[in-house]
């Protein structure tokens, strides 16, 4: 029996996945996976970055998708790395941040939902303060292990029990679920 989903996540990252249809079936959304490798443009925009992986997943699949953008900004290297996270994660990774970070140690990671259909093309953001830790705490994916929510003294890693109840991606795609629940 095949089953029937309301939209599909386009990515090549199972975590982000797996993440987000934790999220969004605690709002009733069925969320299918379209593993997919889409091209990344490079800007400094975030939104920029989201609309046009949106556009080319839909071209691609023909369903009703959201991907997913995100970037980990780090007040004393001016935003770095952004847009440009996951290059920097696959290059230096963490221990390459915190060789960087001296005493300001100020982040926010952003997500950026984009919802893309035959005629709807709608963006969503999250944003979460914090701060980076000075060495790597707990197991757990991406810049996880190293980034430390506001308001905590765990990594996410750490704490991995209610990172989809407060992270960045929670906040966008809440927004999206109001949305997409009474377009």
């Amino acid at each position: 029996m095949q089953k029937s989903f309301d939209l599909f996540f386009v990515s090549s990252n199972n975590h982000k996945y797996h993440e987000a249809k934790k999220i969004l079936d605690s709002f009733g959304i069925k969320l299918g996976f379209l593993k997919s490798d889409l091209e990344e443009i490079q800007s400094n925009s975030l939104n920029d970055i989201a609309i046009k992986k949106a556009r080319s997943a839909f071209s691609k699949h023909k369903k009703p998708i959201i991907i997913e953008d995100d970037g980990l900004f780090i007040s004393s290297l001016e935003g770095f790395p952004g847009p440009y996270s996951s290059y920097v994660f696959k290059t230096i990774g963490n221990k390459g941040i915190l060789n960087l970070l001296k005493n300001n140690r100020k982040a926010k990671f952003v997500s950026i939902i984009t919802y893309c259909d035959k005629t709807i093309l709608e963006s969503f953001d999250g944003k979460l303060n914090g701060t980076i830790s000075k060495s790597q705490k707990g197991k757990g994916w991406g810049y996880d292990p190293i980034f430390i929510p506001k308001n905590s003294n765990k990594t996410f890693a750490e704490n991995n029990s209610n990172k989809n109840e407060l992270s960045h991606r929670y906040k966008a795609l809440k927004k999206f679920s109001n949305w997409y629940l009474h377009k």
